[in-house]
C-alpha cells in the first residue's frame, strides 16, 4: 500500500498496516497489564467468561464475580463506540482514540489511588472501543485486541497460496496477519515487563502508541486543511 493509495481514499488511513500494528501493540500491552494488576483480561472476554463459570461451578462465586465487571465494562465500551459512529461519523475513530488516551492516562496517574475495580473497568472500556473502532486492515476484517481471528486468516491465506489459485496479494495479507499476531505478542511481553518493573508508569507505553496512531491518522487531514 502506498501513501498515494491512502491520499486517494482507496484505503482508509485508520485501516493502514502502520496504524493497526500500533494498536495491536497497545492491545497486547493492556491485556498483560490488567492480568498482572487485576487478575482479569481487558480484551479477551471469552477467557473472562470461562473463568467466571469455571469458578462459579466450583462454588467459588466470590472469585467468579471478579470476572463480571470487565465483561460489563467491555459491553459499555462497545455501546459508546456505536454511539460515536452515529454522532461523529468519520471523526469517530479519532475521538475514540482521544477518549482511550485520556482514560489510560487517568488510570495511570491514579494507579495507587484507584481501587482495582475502577482500573479494570476503565481499561476494559478502552479495549472495547478499540476493538469496535479499528476492525479492519486494508479493508479486511481483523482484530487489534486478540489474535485468534488473525491467526486463522493468516493460516488460511497461506493454505490458499500453497493450494493454488489464490488471488493476487493473498500472501501479503497473510504476512500482515502474522505480523499482527507477532506485534500483539510483543506488546504483551512489553506489558508484562513494564508492569512488573515500573507499574506506576507502565501505561505510558500504550498511551504513546495510541498517540502516535492518532497523529498519523490526523496527518493527512491537517495537510488537506492547508
Amino acid at each position: 500500500m502506498s501513501t498515494l493509495d491512502v491520499a486517494a481514499g482507496a484505503i482508509r488511513r485508520d485501516e493502514t498496516v502502520e496504524i493497526v500494528l500500533l494498536l495491536a501493540f497497545a492491545g497486547g500491552f493492556i491485556d498483560a497489564y490488567t492480568w498482572i494488576i487485576h487478575g482479569v483480561l481487558a480484551n479477551a472476554q471469552t477467557a473472562n467468561l470461562i473463568f467466571l463459570w469455571a469458578y462459579g461451578m466450583a462454588g467459588n462465586w466470590a472469585r467468579a464475580s471478579h470476572f463480571v465487571p470487565p465483561i460489563l465494562a467491555f459491553a459499555v465500551g462497545i455501546v459508546i463506540a456505536a454511539w460515536l459512529r452515529r454522532v461523529a461519523g468519520g471523526r469517530a475513530a479519532a475521538i475514540s482514540t482521544v477518549i482511550e488516551i485520556v482514560l489510560l492516562i487517568a488510570i495511570g496517574v491514579l494507579h495507587n489511588r484507584l481501587p482495582d475495580l475502577a482500573g479494570t473497568l476503565g481499561i476494559s472500556v478502552v479495549a472495547a472501543m478499540q476493538s469496535s473502532m479499528f476492525a479492519r486492515v486494508e479493508g479486511t476484517v481483523c482484530s487489534t485486541v486478540m489474535i485468534t481471528g488473525n491467526m486463522r486468516q493468516a493460516i488460511e491465506n497461506i493454505f490458499s497460496v500453497v493450494y493454488g489459485g489464490a488471488p493476487l496479494g493473498t500472501l501479503r495479507k497473510s504476512g500482515i496477519f502474522f505480523a499482527l499476531c507477532a506485534v500483539f505478542g510483543f506488546g504483551a511481553a512489553a506489558g508484562a515487563f513494564a508492569t512488573k518493573s515500573i507499574p506506576d508508569l507502565a501505561l505510558g507505553l500504550p498511551v504513546a502508541a495510541l498517540l502516535i496512531a492518532l497523529l498519523r491518522c490526523e496527518a493527512p487531514r491537517r495537510e488537506q486543511g492547508r
